[in-house]
């Protein structure tokens, strides 16, 4: 099902890499785990470039030690973590850089590939 998706639409593997870096935390496992699966599915190296920075998602649950830390240590109380889960001081920086980084790269490689 995911093989249709991404032949049709590349990009959305920046979605996967995304949804798989919240999970495991670590993006370094992502693209050695993920990287293998989108070349058998036919996804061209400029492309996988160019949604690399998909891979940084681990601020959105916040779960990593230095996200507690900083919330821990800010006097101010500005940085918190929301009576929800996915509604802390992390969440919007995170996905506006997450985004903007990965279109700004993807337009580059297709620009210049």
């Amino acid at each position: 099902m995911l093989a249709d998706i991404v032949k049709e639409y590349p990009w959305s593997i920046a979605l996967v890499f995304f949804a798989v870096s919240v999970l495991i935390n670590s993006q370094g496992a992502v693209v050695v785990a993920m990287l293998p699966l989108a070349y058998s599915l036919g996804i061209s190296g400029p492309v996988l470039l160019g949604v690399l920075p998909s891979v940084y998602g681990y601020f959105f649950i916040p779960n990593y030690p230095s996200d507690i830390a900083t919330v821990n240590f800010d006097r101010s109380g500005t940085t918190v973590i929301g009576k929800y889960l996915l509604n802390h001081s992390f969440m919007m920086p995170g996905l506006v850089s997450v985004t903007v980084s990965t279109l700004v790269a993807y337009t580059l490689t297709t620009i210049f590939y």
